[in-house]
This record gives structure tokens, sequence and C-alpha cells, in this order.
């Protein structure tokens, strides 16, 4: 089965902890497309697994990184099924409506557009951490299972928009509701379900461009928010929501054009849940503020403090059986009624039909503005090589346990002071360290920042004064 002549070395940066991501014709090229085929095809096969559904975003390196990847694939005698463009959860969607053994995503997400990479899943389970490692392993060594196997175009579009729809419950009020795809791959699917929902929906950004002419599309970053913020206030919207560039995260603006994060989105989501599932965990990651675990404590839920990353909450979600879960970068995973999985464009369904419940015509910004607003940073992010990030933190959470700081270490380091916590923990999808603060005060917000400050540069790092 090894073959010196299919042996294939990966760029060390590629290979990360829940998916493979590089820049094109830098560190990730159609070789290495082919190299992950074979090697995840092979990995596939030996678990007894026949068949493997491909999808793609709309970035213009990924039809030939796919072309690639399907080739290494089908290598391997497996049945490739091929679903063209669309968002990941489309594809997550249909492994399970096709009952393929594995899938595997090609999409940057919200990296930059010379970026690309890929997600899986193998028995409807996330493929991260060790099994990512793997695949290195067995291009390293050409270990590939060599068969011919079949290629074949399967249509699950229509299906994908008819499950979005069915779970919608939010009667027949009509919100005005301004959607923005952010050029990305949500974009065809938005306009499909848009128009199947009641209300009025104005649709920005829909044509898919891997170039996103109009911003990029992140909605963490405030300034990729403003048309949609814009378009809200000048329609007189209820609500906007916005994508990132594969569709499985969703940002959220109120009727007034102020953001909401995260975690202010999962307290909302998670009422009607927990009336559902009375006592039940409901996972937030590290960034998210306290005053969310302390929302679902208070809705009768099990607060569950968890690292960040679509895949790891995944598989913490399966290991809890928690109905529902979140991250302040807009990813919300829905076990309750759905598959648990992280889905943009679900989400988006699930809070309209909450927002559309409410009694005597209450609005998303209504409820803002009587949500805590502890003064908090945004999520800081700031440049470190791959190489140092990981050991920076942990010098600092070494001189935290020495001093016996209280510290959650679950994910880098959450500190918790009488004047509030701070985050610092490394990216694992981009060279940067990832940061956040939150306090009652003004005066204890600039105390935390001072005091990751002090610690970073005691470890030999720096943050940017105005990050």
């Amino acid at each position: 089965m090894s073959d010196p002549d299919l042996r294939h070395r990966f760029h060390p940066s590629i290979l990360r902890e829940y998916d493979i991501r590089g820049v094109v014709g830098e560190t990730l090229s159609e070789d290495d497309a082919r190299a992950i085929g074979r090697a995840f095809g092979s990995v596939v096969v030996k678990a007894g697994g026949a068949s493997v559904c491909v999808g793609r975003d709309g970035r213009l390196s990924s039809p030939d990184l796919e072309a690639a990847l399907v080739e290494g694939l089908a290598g391997t005698g497996l049945e490739v099924r091929r679903i063209g463009v669309g968002p990941t959860p489309m594809l997550y969607f249909a492994v399970r409506h096709t009952a393929a053994a594995a899938g595997i995503m090609v999409t940057g997400s919200h990296n930059p557009p010379d970026h690309n990479g890929f997600k899986m899943l193998l028995a409807r389970r996330p493929f991260y951490g060790k099994d990512i490692a793997l695949l290195g392993r067995i291009a390293s060594a050409g270990a590939f299972f060599t068969r011919e196997g079949q290629v074949r175009d399967v249509l699950v579009f229509p299906d994908y928009v008819d499950r979005l729809r069915a779970d919608w419950d939010g009667g027949d009020r009509r919100l005005t509701v301004v959607w923005d795809a952010g050029n990305g791959a949500a974009g065809g699917v938005m306009a499909a379900l848009t128009g199947r929902l009641p209300g009025h929906h104005i649709l920005l950004n829909g044509a898919i461009d891997g170039t996103f002419p109009a911003h990029h599309p992140d909605p963490t970053e405030p300034e990729n928010m403003v048309q949609l913020q814009e378009t809200v206030l000048e329609q007189g919207a209820d609500i906007g929501i916005a994508f990132d560039g594969d569709g499985d995260r969703i940002g959220v603006v109120d009727g007034r054009g102020r953001i909401l994060w995260g975690d202010h989105i999962l307290p909302i989501l998670a009422e009607p849940v927990l009336a559902a599932h009375p006592g039940a965990p409901v996972i937030a990651d590290v960034k998210a503020s306290q005053t969310l675990f302390d929302q679902i404590r208070r809705l009768g839920g099990k607060p569950v403090m968890w690292r960040t990353g679509h895949s790891l909450v995944k598989a913490k979600m399966a290991e809890l059986k928690a109905p529902l879960a979140g991250e302040m970068s807009g990813h919300i995973f829905f076990a309750d009624k759905y598959y648990g999985y992280d889905d943009g464009l679900y989400a988006a369904v699930r809070l309209l039909g909450v927002i559309a419940s409410w009694p005597n015509g209450e609005t998303l910004a209504d409820r803002y503005d009587v949500m805590p607003h502890p003064l908090n940073t945004p999520e800081l992010r700031f440049p470190c090589p791959d190489e140092q990030k990981f050991d920076i933190v942990e010098a600092i959470k070494a001189h935290l346990i020495e001093e016996g700081a209280i510290v959650n270490d679950v994910d880098g380091v959450r500190v918790t002071t009488p004047k509030g916590w701070w985050l610092l923990r490394a990216s694992n999808t981009q060279p940067v360290l990832v940061a956040r603060c939150e306090a009652s005060t003004q005066q204890g917000l600039d105390d935390l920042r001072a005091e990751l400050a002090r610690r970073l540069s005691q470890a030999g790092a720096t943050m940017p004064v105005t990050g």
C-alpha cells in the first residue's frame, strides 16, 4: 500500500487543529489537495467507508483545488459525490442526506481571498486534531490505498433549502430582514430560503464572487458590518443578518444598527431550547461574556465553558448531548431539532422564528436594551508567529499558576479577578494571539488591559496600543 512515488510532504503550517488552511501558491497547492484526497480517502476506506461527499466555496482557487482533491479521493476506490458550490453546512447536510461515509469541503472560510483549505468529517463526526496529523503521516509515507473509484454529481441544494425551511416556527408575523452574504458561498441558498419565509427580505451581496468586492465576509470585524447596519437603518428593518465566507457563521444587527455578538445571540436562542430541555447543558467558548453563562443558569440550563473551534465544540456537544452551543465568532450549533453542527443559515431561521414569536410586537432592539452590558474589549487579535504563539501562552500560564491566580486553562488562559476577567489564547487557524477583557467599570477594564499587556511583555510579546 506504500508507494514511494506518491509520497508527499505538506507545509508544516497548514495541518491545523480543526481543519487544513494555507496560502494558495505559497503553502497550499493542487498537489497538496490531491495528496489530501489520497490520505483522507485512505482513512475512509480503512474505516470501511465507500463514499464521500465533496463541496466547495466560491473562492477563485476552489475549482482547481476541488478537482485535484476529487482525483485523489477517487484514486482510493471511493465513490465521490460532488455537490458543487455552496455553504459548508450544505456539505454536512449532504453527508447525512445521501448516507455518505465522509465529507470534505474546500473552503477558506473567513480568511483572506488568497487563502483556502479543507474541512472534513468522518462518520458524521468532525475530523480534527490527531486525525489531521495522521493525514500528514500517511502522505509522507505514501501509504495510500490505490483503487479505481467513481465520481458523480449529486444535487442536494433543493433538499437543503427544504430542510432549513422545515423548522420555521415563527408563525405569520412579517419581519423586515436585511441579509448580507458578503459574496460568499451562502448567497444562492440565502436567496432560495428567503423566498420561502414570511416577511420582507432585502438581500445584499448575494452573487458568489471570490474577490469579495463589497467587503470581506467576516462578521466578527465591525467594518464588514457597516453596509448591513446602514441598510437596516435606511429600510427601518427589524434585524440584519450576515454570513461569513462559507456560511457556517452568523452575524446579527438589531433594528437600531447595533451588532449582537455570539454571546448576545446564544441566550435568545437558548430560552425556547431550555424550555423544551430543562437542565440541559449549553456550551459556549472561553471568549464569551460571563453574563452569558449567568443567563444560561438563570434559564435553568447548565452552562459549559469550552475551547474555541468548530470541531472542538461539535465533539463536546456530542459528548454531553447538549442541544445548543455557540461561539463568540458566530458559530451556532443546534442539536435541538437539527444535527449538531454549525449552520449560519439554520441559526438565522431559528433566530427569526424566536423573534417573530415574541408577544406584543417585541423587537430585537427591545431585547438588546434590557440585556446586561458589561464593559468589554472586542476580540483583540495581534500577530504572533505560529512557532511562538503557544509557547507564549504556556509561559504566562505557568507564572499565573505559580502566583495562585484563578485560571481556567481549558483553552489558553482565562483569568478571573475581582475586577472581571481577561483571556489570552493562541489561534488555531492563524499566526495570531487572541485576547479579550471584561469588567464592570471602565477603570477595571483599563486595569485588566494593562495587566494583560504586562504579562505579554514579560513573555516577550507586545499588545498593540490600539488593539
